[in-house]
């Protein structure tokens, strides 16, 4: 089998693409990554050694009237590139896991079997459109059936992960990263890019947290050096308990697996991730965003696994959320059963079988454009 996977962005449409990949190995003939031109993908999946092109694409759903044009010439440049690319190539399937720069590939596409992994519960406007052009559509939970007219295409798969991540144990993990057993751990997640109010919510109260807690803290770039800044200022007999990183790729999983409760956004690999190491969750969910990010936290909420701040919030209620379950042992181990139980380690080869089964017949060889 020849596949072409087609995602862009990081975190929930990149990741779990690379799960996916990961369980196909040796079972697949070749492959090939299409992402988008200048896309934030680019040097992660080039650094995996994975053949990689590029398409322009733009987003034409809620974007302004000046850009609306631009955008619209974009995704037309990048079906011709989409339908050049699958010449060349010659795809027998293809793995969609989101963000516009798969649409005009499905357009192009659109005679070639194809698999869209939905990451995130609800589906933005982007997902929503591939899924018309899917022959099947992976979810993670049931929960977003209610979001697709024809759920006849839907496997629930559960969210793929990295198999990097579990090759840790928490005393390995807590090595690692400099960590020592006698305080609990907290890992604060920023993102790639970083989340601004969680960092700054996180610097008001980081003195008086590190007095009985130590810190994680994955900043994303956007404000890297402020924070560094502030490391500088804490106190020596507390600032050992600061664990600080713009970004965390390989030794995510350390960070995951040493970390007693996490604060972070509210996206896709939540769903994934903090299940599979039963780790208990204070989600922000990010509010300009589709409301995908609150829906994802209402449903961990709803199943006693995480507790939600709301960003506007943030300033208030961080440190008296985090003391709430730091004073109550109990109730931070109902929230890791209750994570655990939400675990799909299997996802992945679950997700893998469905695209192995994708393979077009023998009638439609070429592109059938």
């Amino acid at each position: 089998m020849r596949l072409l996977i087609c995602a862009g962005g990081t975190g929930g449409g990149v990741y779990p693409a690379l799960a996916v990949l990961q369980a196909l190995e040796n079972k697949i003939e070749s492959f090939l990554w299409v992402g988008g031109k200048n896309g934030m993908e680019a040097d992660l999946i080039k650094s995996q050694s994975i053949p990689y092109t590029e398409i322009p694409a733009a987003g034409v759903h809620g974007v302004g009237l000046r850009t609306l044009p631009g955008n619209l010439i974009k995704l037309l440049q990048g079906i011709f590139a989409s339908r050049r690319i699958l010449n060349q190539f010659k795809p027998d399937a293809i793995l969609f896991t989101g963000g516009y720069v798969a649409a005009p590939m499905a357009i192009a596409a659109r005679r070639i079997p194809s698999l869209l992994f939905v990451p995130d519960i609800e589906p933005g406007m982007a997902l929503k459109f591939l899924a018309g052009y899917a022959r099947k559509i992976a979810v993670t939970t049931d929960q977003s059936q209610k979001y697709f007219k024809d759920s006849s295409k839907l496997v629930i798969t559960g969210y793929p992960t990295r198999t990097s991540l579990t090759t840790w144990d928490k005393q390995k993990a807590k090595n690692k990263l400099d960590l020592h057993n006698q305080l609990p751990v907290i890992l604060f997640l920023g993102g790639s890019k970083g989340a601004r109010s969680i960092n700054n919510a996180l610097m008001r109260i980081l003195p008086q947290l590190l007095k009985k807690a130590q810190v994680i803290h994955i900043t994303g770039q956007l404000d890297w050096k402020n924070i560094l800044e502030a490391q500088n200022q804490l106190d020596s007999d507390i600032s050992t308990n600061y664990h600080v990183f713009p970004y965390l790729h390989e030794e995510m999983g350390a960070a995951l697996s040493a970390a007693n409760l996490v604060v972070s956004r509210a996206g896709a690999s939540s769903l994934g991730e903090y299940p599979l190491f039963g780790l208990p969750a204070i989600l922000v969910p990010y509010p300009h965003a589709w409301r995908y990010q609150k829906v994802n936290a209402e449903y961990l909420i709803n199943q006693q696994a995480a507790l939600l701040v709301s960003d506007e919030e943030l300033p208030i209620k961080l440190l008296p959320t985090i003391n709430s379950l730091l004073e109550n042992p109990e109730k931070l181990s109902t929230m890791q059963r209750s994570m655990a139980n939400l675990a799909s380690p299997d996802a992945a080869e679950h997700i893998a079988n469905l695209v192995l089964k994708m393979k077009k017949p023998a009638i439609q060889e070429g592109t059938g454009l």
